[in-house]
């Protein structure tokens, strides 16, 4: 059982950031608008948790102006990628 549960990541334990590295591992990028209207989620919330996943080297982020309005772009990194794709083999295979 131990072995099973190695692979459970505590980054993903919240449902808004498995939900944020869900909707990122389908899209090349979203920007954070999307991200909330995809997660309804608040500003505080999200970027709180964007934040997170960010510490842990699992996303990046891009800014830049459109129409004199800042825009952040966030993308999965290859190591968030990974880091996802083993959690969810994990839990499929708690759940066999």
């Amino acid at each position: 059982m131990k072995d099973i549960l190695k692979d459970l990541d505590k980054a993903f334990e919240n449902k808004l950031r498995l939900g944020i590295m869900s909707a990122l591992l389908v899209n090349d990028f979203l920007d954070f608008n999307a991200l909330k209207e995809i997660l309804d989620a608040t500003d505080g919330n999200l970027a709180s948790h964007l934040k997170t996943l960010e510490k842990e080297g699992y996303i990046t982020f891009t800014k830049e102006f459109l129409d004199r309005k800042p825009n952040t772009k966030y993308m999965a990194t290859e190591t968030g990628k990974d880091a996802f794709l083993r959690h969810l083999k994990a839990i499929e295979n708690l759940l066999k």
